[in-house]
């Protein structure tokens, strides 16, 4: 009895836990994080160079005497690779320096400016020139397309778009049904523990597990379409240069602690009714003796 309300009670308690932590992930803005600083400071460099008809400029790559490939580390050769490959069939770094790339934030409702990380950025914000933070928008909007472009590409961003923008749908939509389920369940377990129903534990711990699936698709679609999103094509308007970091934030591993919680809450809830005993009756069960009932 006693081993059935303990894990009825880390079940409940496991499930209010995991609430907080989505609600959390759910409200604020950094699941995907960018910082765009060093790419800055690369372009800064790259617009102070002499431009001046008597000056040649020879990058490292092109001195005789740099170092075999065989003597960089494994990274190293890594990032020289793919910087050859993009100026061979993409951008070139004054392409790329001309393109505005700035250290944002993103959430499933807003994409803001990280704070302190580009004092320019910060001198217009406070000026009140451009907003911080920008919503994201849920509906289809052909704005966003760029112009002068080919048929062929403006028919593929418009079918990216709305990939991009169903897979946006999917991460906000099972997320909240996550939420909701859970929160749900934990109702149906806290009226369960009062009258004391095992149906309705087992039922409250089916509730998590099926909120911590919901939960699963949801964080699984958001890495999608963040991945989607980078290898969009043409690769020279969606891609991000090799110095720009990015990776995901502390609201995505809120969400997937939640997700690991509402799931270890729904094995309790169900493990509970049955670890505790069946009632028996106090009154005595009749039975059948030649033929009389007694």
């Amino acid at each position: 009895m006693a081993a059935g309300k303990l894990l009825l009670y880390a079940g409940l308690s496991l499930s209010l836990c995991a609430l907080g932590m989505l609600a959390v992930a759910i409200c604020s803005d950094h699941w995907y994080e960018t910082d765009a600083r060093r790419y800055r400071e690369r372009c800064r460099s790259f617009s102070s160079r002499r431009k001046d008809p008597g000056f040649i400029y020879i990058p490292n790559n092109s001195l005789p005497l740099r170092a075999s490939r065989s003597r960089l580390d494994r990274w190293e050769e890594k990032m020289l690779l793919a910087r050859n490959r993009r100026q061979l069939f993409a951008m070139s770094a004054a392409d790329e320096c001309s393109r505005q790339y700035n250290s944002t934030n993103m959430g499933l409702w807003s994409k803001c400016h990280r704070l302190g990380f580009d004092q320019d950025i910060e001198d217009l914000i406070r000026k009140g020139s451009i907003a911080r933070c920008s919503y994201i928008k849920y509906h289809y909007s052909s704005a966003t397309i760029p112009k002068n472009l080919s048929y062929n590409i403006t028919k593929t961003i418009r079918q990216d778009e709305w990939h991009s923008l169903h897979l946006r749908r999917m991460t906000a939509g099972f997320m909240g049904m996550a939420v909701a389920i859970i929160l749900f369940g934990w109702i149906i377990g806290m009226l369960g523990c009062c009258w004391d129903r095992g149906l309705m534990q087992y039922v409250a711990g089916l509730l998590f597990l099926m909120g911590g699936t919901f939960c699963i698709i949801s964080l699984c679609t958001c890495v999608a379409g963040i991945n989607f999103e980078l290898s969009r094509y043409p690769r020279y308007i969606y891609g991000l240069p090799d110095d720009i970091s990015h990776g995901y934030g502390w609201s995505m591993f809120c969400a997937w602690g939640g997700l690991g919680l509402s799931l270890i809450a729904g094995f309790f809830c169900t493990l509970a009714p049955s670890v505790q005993p069946i009632p028996r009756s106090t009154c005595p069960k009749s039975r059948q003796e030649n033929g009389t009932v007694c």
